[in-house]
């Protein structure tokens, strides 16, 4: 990589670890949540779906403005922002204050994607190098934030642990504001038009191009061609998929016999927050190889492997733990892998389906299915755990991987 691409690696590593450190430490608190609140598991999936869905929800106007004014203001806004609403959740006296405390986390945090992923894709040479360096930048906050919470847990109570998450955001904001980068690399070499450089930051032409609403309709009708349409279905199956796996995972493996509380200096722990943040640190490699190997293969080859491997791994996952507990931590350790491998190849594919002058607003699409529909998920898994049980759940689950391989099928042999 050169120079630049290595600068826009470095600080979207940062501002991705950030995002999925909050993001996934969440579940790990819905188990105390749980019982502190005296909530059902379908009135708390609601809670965390509104969340989770305004990430989604606030993605395509964050894709416009990433198109309009670039990407690195944003960004830092949005760290903040996700700072300060995880912070709110420490004063959260009832489920009601959580819920609000949630959405303003999840409305900065909307900003994120589409803004750091249209930086990649337009100012990185080396795009699927970056996109996988950006990916374990996001599976280091994954897995080692939820672990520093299960740590912390053991010792504090939850509202301490949650402001110790969140103060790291201050120094993400300064390291990342110190670097230096030009974000449309990409484009100018390869002879487009540089987004966001043509005029000044601020121009009125710009504030017409970002809040233009026929413009907007037409480069959306531009967007939604068959091949970026499908897509965007496969991406919202996939996230609802994700959250509703992961929401309540720990959960749903604290359940299980072989995975009781036990007593660490005469504190209790928890293995299920362990074994689901070792999940979360599988999850690293995946992240890495999802991305390279889109500079190899054909991409919709790729994301049709992991989605299958998806779909039988939820169907595994409660017969392994009846087996013993190693075929159990196997299961766990590829379902990890493959979760995250998923994850850089569709963000490749996007690419690939969409003009380089929209792809903040493809990005906006993308991030409005992942985790905004997506983000139905928590409550669906909620609603499934409260009135049936973790076999519906996860049968479900894989239902919806295997149909949305069966999209990339359909794209691969008609589009």
């Amino acid at each position: 990589m050169n120079d630049n691409d290595r600068s826009i690696t470095g600080f979207t590593m940062l501002a991705h670890g950030t995002f999925h450190t909050y993001e996934l430490s969440i579940p790990l608190f819905v188990v105390i949540w749980l019982d502190v609140f005296d909530v059902s598991a379908f009135v708390l999936g609601v809670v965390v779906s509104l969340g989770y869905g305004l990430i989604g929800v606030g993605a395509l106007p964050s894709g416009v403005l990433a198109d309009s004014y670039g990407s690195r203001r944003l960004i830092v806004g949005s760290v903040v922002g996700m700072g300060g609403g995880f912070f709110l959740l420490a004063l959260a006296p009832n489920i009601y204050t959580l819920c609000a405390a949630i959405v303003v986390w999840g409305a900065a945090a909307s900003v994120y994607h589409p803004a750091g992923l249209s930086l990649i894709s337009r100012g990185a040479e080396e795009r699927g190098t970056v996109f996988a360096y950006h990916g374990v930048g996001g599976n280091v906050g994954t897995a080692f934030g939820p672990l520093l919470a299960a740590l912390l847990l053991i010792f504090l109570d939850w509202r301490l642990v949650i402001v110790a998450l969140a103060l790291p955001a201050v120094a993400v904001v300064l390291l990342g504001s110190s670097m230096e980068f030009d974000e449309t690399a990409a484009t100018a070499t390869d002879g487009g038009e540089e987004v966001g450089e043509s005029e000044p930051e601020g121009s009125a032409d710009d504030a017409d191009d970002g809040f233009d609403l026929r413009g907007l309709v037409d480069d959306s009708r531009l967007l939604f061609t068959t091949g970026f349409a499908l897509t965007f279905v496969v991406v919202l199956l996939y996230g609802t998929y994700y959250r509703g796996l992961l929401t309540f995972m720990p959960d749903m493996i604290a359940d299980l016999p072989q995975f009781g509380t036990y007593m660490i200096m005469g504190q209790s722990a928890e293995p299920a927050q362990y074994i689901y943040t070792g999940l979360l640190m599988v999850g690293i490699l995946g992240q890495y190889a999802g991305g390279r190997v889109t500079d190899h293969v054909k991409t919709e080859y790729a994301l049709l492997s992991t989605l299958t491997a998806l779909a039988v791994l939820a169907v595994l996952f409660l017969p392994a733990a009846s087996v013993g507990v190693v075929p159990f931590l196997l299961v766990c350790a590829v379902l990890g892998f493959c979760l995250y491998a998923t994850a850089p190849i569709y963000q490749v594919v996007i690419a690939e389906y969409a003009a380089e002058d929209v792809h903040g607003l493809s990005y906006g699409y993308t991030y409005l299915g992942m985790f905004g529909i997506g983000a139905g998920g928590a409550a669906l898994a909620g609603a499934l755990l409260t009135y049936f049980s973790a076999s519906v759940l996860l049968g479900t689950l894989g239902a919806i991987a295997l149909v949305a391989a069966g999209l990339v099928v359909v794209i691969v042999k008609f589009v």
